[in-house]
């Protein structure tokens, strides 16, 4: 049998015809395409048979001698019929019955259009339910602060430097121009599973190639005359890193090149892929607690300067005088800490750096996640002052009805949607958290994706146990905060609703530009009433600003978390995704409400950035 030519890095470079470059099969055995259906593997023995990935901690006798940890029994046995199932733990002990705070009761939409993901899964709430708020922005009491710094700190990437900023440009410029995922994302391309390995290889030294050589022409000449990428891995690594931590900092960023970026380092995890270019492309996010732990640096986040040297100074309602005053406080903070904590391994630039990535985070929370509690206090507010008095100022939906799919009454509206705004401001807290784990499941070696047309074009389907475990952890959180929970727990992962937890993180990095411009337009509503002309469009259109302010929170507040924006209760509903699809179905209506000039009037261009 004639052997198949050398695959080399001047072959892939040099060579006219690829056709007959083919990467052969190992004992035999064709290599195969990942995006086809595999067997999965058999569950590891001792572990969850839901999540698959944890040690099982409690054995259910009436699932079948199912056994599972912690977090997957209580997500799936909280409630229903499933909280009577006999439990006990792996040791033998009998295991106490969970506490459902509130009688179960089916939601009141007709039977026959119930979600498949909401069965047993809904539950009455009090007259007056439970508004507590999470606080875990702040470290909890008696823990301590410097300890609380450390934990978060291991997943705030580092601020990029200048230098670091040149290699992202170029970066950016290449998976601009890249056709990757249209090239790759395909069915029926015409060629082998190999040649098709081989397109992949091109594409790889294609975009780094050029990287290298727009960088540094010496290095780049260096790499065309020895053809060997394994000795530039080192920089290939770097220049993909940058483009992800850069990501994170930044998520609205690099919104059309990122994917690229992420599939194709996804591509790269393959063994046929890693075997041809004899390195990884991936490495670790640098984060501040891995310089700091490589530098033994980590008792600098113990100083309690630093809770002064990363605050967010903000000039709403203040005078200059003291917004003067905070910022000299910080500079002072960051100065005594660089000098305090500078050396020779740790520069006084590195622990500025630090410093100033752990500000970033803190600017990150305050645009992000800070919405979601502006949004809490105003439903407060609305709940309180209207009290359901008549009709038009009632949060209560029913199905069928201007567009909703659920049926609640006001109160059970209004905790449902101060549930939602909960649970969504706990997974912005916890963001940077979920992206490392999110790409942890992206490029695990370990976890193949299947290209499947999900009814929204082809898409990579792939399980995220690690961002599904967290989820679930940041759900349960949630639902003890409130008390009791209205709709379907149910959060979509590696389907055809979310396909892959670039889509999740994608999905959640949204919150902000839902939230932001509806809280920007009631705060600026007194000062266009200021205006005698606009003040007298508003009283003759609403009657008051207040009549105003509360037309547009109680019109949200229904519609926007009324379980819309989907063909069936599979694709939204109550789930724990269909709460943020409903909210993104208001905001394609919002230009047909008779607010809209007002949103208008106040600078409002777009939920997307543009309109």
């Amino acid at each position: 049998m004639d052997e198949s030519p050398a695959f080399s890095l001047s072959n892939i470079l040099d060579a006219d015809n690829h056709t007959e470059i083919e990467h052969p099969g190992r004992n035999g055995v064709p290599v195969g395409g990942w995006d086809e259906e595999t067997n999965s593997k058999p569950v590891e023995e001792g572990s969850c048979v839901e999540c698959e990935d944890q040690p099982a901690e409690v054995r259910c006798e009436t699932c079948g001698n199912d056994i599972f940890c912690e977090v997957c029994f209580a997500s799936q046995h909280r409630k229903g019929s499933r909280k009577t199932h006999v439990v006990k733990p792996l040791s033998g002990k009998e295991k106490p019955k969970p506490v459902v705070a509130a009688a179960d009761e089916r939601d009141e939409r007709p039977e026959d259009e119930m979600d498949a993901d909401d069965d047993e899964d809904y539950e009455d709430v009090p007259s007056a339910p439970s508004t507590e708020i999470l606080l875990s922005a702040q470290p909890a009491v008696g823990a301590s602060v410097g300890e609380w710094f450390v934990e978060r700190c291991r997943y705030i990437p580092l601020r990029l430097n200048l230098g670091e900023r040149k290699y992202l440009r170029l970066l950016e410029a290449a998976l601009t121009v890249s056709e990757y995922t249209d090239k790759i994302d395909t069915i029926g391309y015409g060629l082998s599973k190999a040649k098709r390995i081989v397109q992949q290889i091109r594409e790889l030294c294609a975009i780094m190639s050029g990287l290298l050589l727009s960088a540094d022409y010496k290095r780049g000449q260096e790499l065309f005359t020895d053809r060997d990428f394994q000795a530039n891995a080192e920089f290939y690594q770097l220049i993909f890193e940058l483009g992800r931590r850069h990501k994170i900092m930044n998520p609205e960023k690099m919104r059309t090149t990122y994917g690229k970026l992420i599939y194709l380092l996804q591509d790269s995890q393959t063994p046929e892929v890693q075997d041809l270019l004899s390195f990884s492309c991936v490495r670790p996010i640098k984060t501040v607690y891995t310089l700091l732990e490589e530098n033994d640096g980590l008792d600098l986040l113990r100083d309690d300067l630093v809770t002064i040297a990363t605050k967010e100074i903000y000039s709403e309602g203040r005078s200059r005088r003291d917004i003067q005053k905070d910022i000299k406080s910080k500079e002072r903070a960051i100065e005594t800490l660089a000098s305090r904590y500078g050396r020779k391994d740790l520069t006084p630039d590195d622990v500025r750096l630090c410093l100033y990535s752990i500000g970033d985070n803190h600017a990150f929370l305050r645009t992000n996640r800070d919405p979601c509690e502006r949004m809490i206090g105003y439903l407060k507010q609305y709940f309180h002052a209207t009290e359901a008095k008549d009709s038009k100022s009632s949060l209560a939906i029913r199905s069928g009805k201007n567009g909703a799919r659920l049926s609640h009454d006001h109160s059970k509206q209004y905790a449902y949607v101060i549930q939602s705004l909960t649970l969504w401001r706990e997974i912005l807290h916890e963001m940077f958290h979920l992206w490392s784990l999110a790409e942890g499941d992206l490029l695990s070696e370990n976890v193949p994706y299947r290209l499947r047309d999900t009814g929204q074009g082809l898409n990579r389907v792939q399980a995220a146990p690690k961002t599904s475990r967290m989820m679930h952890q940041i759900l349960n959180k949630a639902q003890r905060s409130v008390g009791s929970w209205v709709g379907s727990s149910v959060i979509h992962m590696g389907d055809h609703n979310v396909p892959n937890s670039l889509l999740f993180i994608d999905k959640y990095t949204q919150i902000y530009r839902i939230l932001l411009p509806i809280c920007n337009t009631l705060s600026q509503i007194e000062g266009l009433a200021a205006k005698p002309a606009i003040r007298s469009y508003i009283d003759d259109e609403f009657g008051s600003p207040d009549n105003l302010r509360r037309e547009i929170l109680g019109d949200f507040f229904r519609h926007g978390f009324d379980g819309s924006g989907a063909d069936n209760f599979f694709d939204a509903g109550s789930c724990i995704d269909g709460r943020l699809t409903s909210a993104w179905n208001w905001c394609s209506t919002l230009e047909k409400k008779r607010y809209f000039h007002v949103f208008l009037l106040t600078g409002f261009t777009g939920f997307d950035g543009e309109w």
